[in-house]
């Protein structure tokens, strides 16, 4: 009876000690966010999850809630010998015809990243999948120098398989060809995929691989970019990732519908450098190569002639980038703000920014998907609706699959066409890249296509969104709470 009671003593000290230490160091995490001077929204929703669930709350915040802002990417050295690579084009927007905005808005880009802008560029803007990996295939295949080739997810399906063998044929012929994908993007693809590229001969390397005991440090952060650079003249960037489901739909479902861009000119110059950053960070060392941009060619129908300028925002910056730009660019809008999201979920802010304008008139539409990949962030998104229809913001329900695009369109001269999302992780946790395009032309294509899309949209009216059931509303309240963590 008393070895049993001394062992009930000794499993109630150990809880005792248990308890303590887990009280002591929510606190001191507590403490960690408020000296951190975070967004108060973000600082009182950790808080929040601390109080309500210490236990679940401290491995929420080992894993999510670390902050790495000021870590360095690239050493300063590295950075000046990439940009002097760079040959970047000296150009004066305001000689260029653009407005008094859009120059605010390259001054502002500039400041934030020291992004270029570049004149001239030729663009090609791919609505749909089968276009886009036709014309990337193609242009993987006649590569005779390098192949520098980023994305979040690289599936082993039909796509995925595809290129992978393009990209082995040619780094068996001698080309250059870098891989980076993102570990956590790809986690449900085999590592024998992986494998059968580098014995082929191509460099592949994961961004931020999750391992034990970098686990806690590593899972947050997402590299979402998706960006191929080849033989330094060609260039792709938007939102498509290498899966067979923005072509042919995943398993019996509607396609995903997104917009991506095929690129030459000299911005060409600026994604080859944000690949080097990147490939530098995992190890792989400085790239060589200097990019000119210089081919000039129409490679498809809708190619159109744009000054643009990359902007990319990431967990280490100063600033929200992308965030920050956007915001300057909706305060700046003055007839129309078209945007396409998979998630809506915007900071303060941007919400503000965005009533603002339509409360003064200019004609804001937001479009997302009826049901996205991710029940949980559709919840979350749709808590913002009741606010963007109390003051005058149109929303759209895309209902014919899943909207993946992420664009931004304002008045008649601006588009932003990229891999961030309009939510909190892109704007604060995702490694991301954006191109700004300035261009008439590029501007009402794209607006064109958002036409397109509505026809595929159920159009939110306040009345039906104020009956919908009790149970919904209640779920989109208390994923809210938390959108600023997720």
């Amino acid at each position: 009876m008393i070895d049993v009671l001394g062992q009930l003593h000794s499993l109630s000290w150990i809880y005792s000690a248990l308890l303590w230490i887990a009280l002591a160091s929510t606190i001191l995490i507590i403490i960690i966010i408020l000296s951190e001077n975070r967004n108060p929204v973000k600082s009182l929703a950790w808080v929040t999850v601390l109080l309500l669930l210490p236990v679940v709350g401290l491995v929420l915040y080992l894993f999510f809630g670390r902050n790495i802002k000021n870590t360095r990417m690239i050493s300063r050295r590295n950075r000046r010998r990439l940009r002097r690579r760079e040959k970047a084009v000296k150009s004066d927007p305001r000689r260029e015809g653009l407005s008094n905005e859009s120059v605010q808005q390259i001054n502002l880009g500039r400041s934030l990243t020291g992004a270029q802008y570049y004149p001239g560029n030729s663009v090609s803007i791919f609505h749909c999948g089968k276009e886009k990996f036709d014309a990337l295939k193609d242009d993987l295949r006649q590569a005779t120098k390098s192949i520098n080739f980023q994305y979040y997810i690289i599936k082993d399906d039909d796509t995925g398989n595809e290129i992978a063998d393009i990209l082995i044929e040619r780094a068996a012929a001698g080309v250059a060809v870098r891989v980076i994908y993102d570990h956590v993007g790809s986690f449900s693809t085999s590592n024998a995929f992986f494998k059968r590229m580098r014995r082929g001969g191509v460099s592949v390397t994961p961004f931020f691989k999750v391992t034990f005991p970098w686990l806690g440090t590593r899972i947050n952060w997402r590299n979402h970019r998706k960006i191929v650079v080849i033989d330094d003249k060609v260039a792709y960037i938007g939102g498509m990732n290498i899966a067979d489901r923005y072509a042919v739909g995943k398993q019996g479902k509607r396609f995903w519908r997104d917009t991506h861009l095929r690129v030459t000119g000299g911005v060409v110059a600026a994604m080859q450098y944000s690949f080097a950053v990147d490939w530098n960070f995992t190890g792989g060392g400085l790239i060589d190569d200097v990019t000119t941009g210089s081919v000039n060619d129409d490679h498809t129908q809708g190619t159109v002639k744009a000054g643009a300028q990359l902007l990319t925002s990431g967990p280490t910056g100063q600033w929200s980038n992308i965030a920050m730009a956007y915001q300057k660019v909706i305060a700046n809008a003055r007839r129309r703000i078209f945007i396409q999201t998979p998630y809506f979920l915007p900071t303060e802010g941007l919400l503000k920014a965005l009533q603002s304008a339509a409360l003064a008139h200019v004609d804001v539409r937001i479009m997302i998907p009826e049901h996205s990949d991710s029940a949980m962030l559709t919840h979350a998104s749709a808590s913002y609706i009741t606010e963007c229809l109390r003051a005058g913001i149109k929303i759209y329900l895309y209902t014919a699959g899943m909207m993946h695009a992420k664009t931004v369109l304002v008045d008649d001269e601006f588009v932003s066409i990229g891999s961030s999302n309009f939510d909190f992780r892109s704007f604060d946790y995702n490694f991301e890249a954006n191109l700004f395009l300035y261009s008439r032309q590029a501007n009402e294509v794209s607006a064109e296509q958002f036409r397109k899309d509505i026809v595929m949209c159920r159009r939110v009216h306040p009345a039906e969104w104020r009956n919908r059931r009790l149970s919904k509303k209640i779920a989109e309240s208390v994923l809210r709470l938390l959108s600023p963590v997720l």
